[in-house]
């Protein structure tokens, strides 16, 4: 994402010396390794890297990278991310939230983060449940969701970290999950573009929301029930062993996507769309595909960069002291003055 000279690092070189403590199980582990996988391919340095988290069980990530890291507080690590960049706008920020801290308290955070277009990534944790606090029903939590604050089942209707990324204007939609062996691509892929980069991680809670994600990221099965999306390239999915592969294609008439047959591997002939990064309108529709009559939409959804809020904000403040008298005394001194004699 930033222009600096790469550096020769290997996974442990971004390993901390804090014992990671997460429940046994919880797809954070996955997330972490990933990551820490996915910097010395970068050629990120630890000195020049900063990761910034809120509250909640993906929050503790700072501790656990070999780097600079802000803890900060419920919803707000957007608000910090900010002013970090703006500092300094050659550090690699990297903000890492959950589906409670972002979508919820930090919603509004959120929004203008993608919206002002910082040059930074975002990692979404979705594990769809409030996992800290024991439990509780979240932001993205599925209709009838069972927990302490939905004992009969939720009836909230569920938020969709994409579709708000896409909708607050966002120029970089990807997803991923926690134990993908994908998951390190998108995340070179999200580094690469210059914006803000929002990428929502389905994680597993292990505790209080245990195989949630199975009905999609179970390895059984997987090519039948994952898009992977590659630009470029026709959206394919399935495996011969489920009766020939499939495709995603435009219903020209509902102008909605539609699940099509490819029969002997013709994908133009059944009319399967290529994937296209820059088509925010298909984007869209991606993002809100129902699964199980659709597949799950992973990998990067959208990639279309614009300026970013750090350059056209730090441009616009350097032309505005052009020419300009920088010494605070003399301006201090300028106009009226009085002289106080004791």
């Amino acid at each position: 994402m930033n222009a600096i000279a790469p550096m020769t690092t290997t996974l442990k070189d971004w390993e901390s010396d804090q014992e990671v403590r997460w429940c046994p199980g919880c797809g954070d582990y996955a997330i972490l390794k990933a990551v820490q996988r996915t910097l010395p391919d970068l050629g990120a340095n630890p000195a020049n890297t900063v990761f910034v988290s809120g509250i909640g069980c993906s929050s503790r990530f700072p501790y656990y990278m070999a780097s600079y890291g802000f803890h900060t507080i419920h919803g707000r690590a957007p608000a910090f991310a900010t002013g970090i960049k703006l500092s300094n706008p050659e550090l690699d920020v990297w903000l890492v939230t959950g589906d409670g801290d972002g979508m919820s308290i930090g919603g509004n955070h959120t929004f203008h983060l993608i919206r002002r277009n910082l040059n930074i990534q975002i990692m979404l944790f979705n594990n769809e449940i409030y996992g800290l606090t024991k439990g509780q029903y979240s932001p993205t939590s599925r209709v009838g969701t069972n927990s302490p604050t939905s004992p009969m089942g939720s009836v909230d209707r569920p938020a969709s970290p994409c579709a708000f990324a896409l909708g607050a204007g966002g120029r970089f939609i990807a997803r991923g999950f926690d134990v993908s062996k994908h998951l390190p691509d998108v995340l070179k892929a999200a580094h690469a573009h210059q914006g803000a980069a929002f990428v929502e991680i389905f994680q597993n809670c292990i505790v209080y929301n245990k195989d949630r994600f199975e009905d999609f990221a179970a390895p059984k099965g997987a090519e039948d029930r994952q898009l992977w999306l590659k630009n470029g390239e026709p959206m394919l999915f399935g495996s011969e062993k489920t009766g020939g592969t499939k495709g995603i294609a435009l219903d020209a008439e509902q102008l909605t996507l539609k699940v099509v047959d490819v029969v002997d591997g013709d994908w133009q002939a059944a009319g399967v769309l290529v994937h296209d990064v820059t088509n925010r309108s298909v984007a869209h529709m991606l993002v809100e595909m129902p699964f199980g009559p659709f597949p799950m939409a992973l990998g990067v959804i959208y990639d279309d960069p614009r300026p970013t809020y750090e350059v056209e904000l730090l441009g616009q403040d350097a032309k505005a002291r052009e020419g300009k008298n920088t010494d605070l005394s003399k301006l201090l001194a300028k106009g009226q003055t009085w002289t106080v004699e004791h």
